[in-house]
């Protein structure tokens, strides 16, 4: 895959649920100087009304072949609701090697359907499946008041024709299809964390698939994305604020390749110490490990992206910021299978405990209002307080849950593996102005197989160091760890 920050020469676009090719054309014609854009139809909507293959990879191929006829030599993916999961379809596929999509340098998600069921409301699916096989006259009152249900205020007239004749022209078929299948489609796994450098756009005003639902749904899947609030905007973002999505798309286009992975730092007298030796071997080499940076697009093992997100959200109320990934090497930890030793026995095993715990915890929040993901520090924390406290209200599901007195037990178990994972750390030693890990080395092994002579402490003294402990750093301000907020456009 190219270096994700060079310009693409092409964008390839995919509409919404009912829309077509022509739904790009404003968001196109500005950009006009910054990106070529390449508008498709999919199967079933616009030119393309009598073309079969409503799946998600049946859509995605389609896409595919029309990218490797295009021949382009570096192409970003724009989907937009329905187009958009297909775009993370074709992403992984561009990720895992496929050779039609070699190139693939960006990602534009405009209230993009997620990799997991989309949440739409039973009873509104139920009506938009009951009209588009009804008479002539039904089906374009609907078709309209469709258009005019997804925008936050009225199109112009011109542009408010098109729209609905758009989805007049879509098969019923497929139009069912996605409804009944496409948008429940679970890919969750299959899309996993992609590394593309991406950018998602949300309408202020649109109700499923608008902010709240982004960040707990999509975010979890990207690496490296970052997250446009279009104040006052619904769902078809392209034609309600066209000016707002190609300023966006184009920063985006043109923004620089995501930085690498930071690494905790390690101060350079700590690190001495660490190399002499006065430090036993065995643990310099677990310290060196410790030390290794993270990878931003680490795919969990033990947990889903959504869970991984969840636990990264929930650790970043419990401690600073480390500097590393504890929530991933928590997973890691999780799917290797190796423990502390003990579980509190009203739990299950300590994957399964983590799983349930999580989910129990956005379905407590959920149930009140926004998801975990969705919500600030100071909500997220009266959260965590309520499940420290016993009076974490968890609504029952299909899915695992944990009732409040054991998810008291979890969120202990969670703080303790945290927290031992963050003092684990060389960075958070030096930081701590911790030297005992000067206290080893290898020393002589005598005849009667002890070790003898090895480095201690001499000095007891209160603020009386040895020579060679490291200073340790002035403390930094304590404060918890807080996302970066999503930036509002007005």
């Amino acid at each position: 895959m190219p270096e994700p920050g060079n310009s693409p020469d092409l964008m390839v676009c995919l509409h919404f649920l009912g829309g077509s090719a022509r739904t790009w054309e404003p968001v196109a014609h500005r950009l006009a100087g910054t990106v070529r854009c390449l508008a498709l139809d999919l199967p079933g909507f616009g030119a393309a009304a009598e073309a079969t293959g409503y799946d998600v990879a049946a859509m995605a191929e389609r896409v595919a072949t029309a990218i490797r006829a295009a021949r382009p030599g570096r192409f970003a993916l724009a989907g937009h609701s329905m187009g958009a999961k297909v775009a993370l379809a074709l992403a992984r596929r561009a990720e895992d090697g496929d050779p039609d999509l070699v190139g693939l340098s960006h990602l534009v998600l405009v209230a993009g359907s997620p990799p997991s069921p989309e949440p739409i409301a039973e009873d509104r699916r139920r009506k938009m499946l009951a009209w588009i096989g009804a008479d002539p006259e039904t089906r374009a009152r609907a078709a309209r008041a469709f258009i005019r249900q997804n925008v936050s205020a009225p199109l112009a007239p011109e542009d408010e024709d098109k729209a609905t004749a758009d989805v007049l022209r879509a098969a019923p078929e497929a139009w069912r299809a996605w409804l009944e299948s496409g948008a429940n489609e679970d890919w969750a796994a299959r899309i996993g964390v992609l590394r593309t450098p991406a950018l998602i756009l949300a309408g202020s005003e649109d109700a499923d698939l608008g902010p709240t639902g982004q960040a707990a749904l999509t975010a979890p899947h990207l690496a490296h994305a970052r997250t446009e609030i279009l104040d006052g905007t619904g769902h078809l973002l392209p034609l309600e604020r066209p000016d707002a999505v190609a300023a966006a798309i184009a920063a985006h286009l043109a923004g620089a390749p995501p930085q690498r992975a930071r690494t905790a730092e390690i101060p350079d007298s700590y690190a001495a110490l660490i190399a002499s030796d006065r430090v036993n071997p065995r643990l310099r080499a677990a310290l060196a490990e410790r030390a290794r940076p993270d990878d931003p697009a680490y795919t969990p093992a033990a947990l889903d992206p959504v869970e991984l997100a969840l636990l990264r959200a929930v650790v970043a109320r419990v401690l600073p910021e480390a500097g590393f990934d504890i929530a991933a090497r928590l997973d890691a930890r999780l799917a290797s299978g190796v423990g502390d030793g003990w579980r509190f026995a009203r739990l299950p095993p300590d994957a399964d405990a983590y799983r349930a715990g999580l989910r129990s915890l956005d379905a407590a929040a959920r149930a009140t209002g926004a998801p975990f993901l969705a919500r600030d520090g100071a909500g997220q924390d009266a959260l965590l307080r309520a499940a420290q406290e016993g009076r974490l209200a968890v609504p029952g599901a299909a899915h695992p849950r944990l009732d409040p007195e054991r998810m008291v037990l979890w969120f202990e178990d969670v703080r303790a593996d945290a927290v031992r994972t963050y003092l684990s750390h060389p960075a958070t030693l030096a930081r701590l102005g911790f030297s005992g890990i000067g206290a080893g080395g290898t020393g002589t092994v005598g005849a009667d197989g002890l070790a003898r002579d090895l480095p201690g402490f001499v000095r007891t003294g209160r603020n009386d160091p040895e020579p060679w402990e490291p200073e340790p750093p002035e403390p930094a301000p304590a404060h918890p760890a807080r996302r970066e907020p999503a930036e509002v456009v007005r």
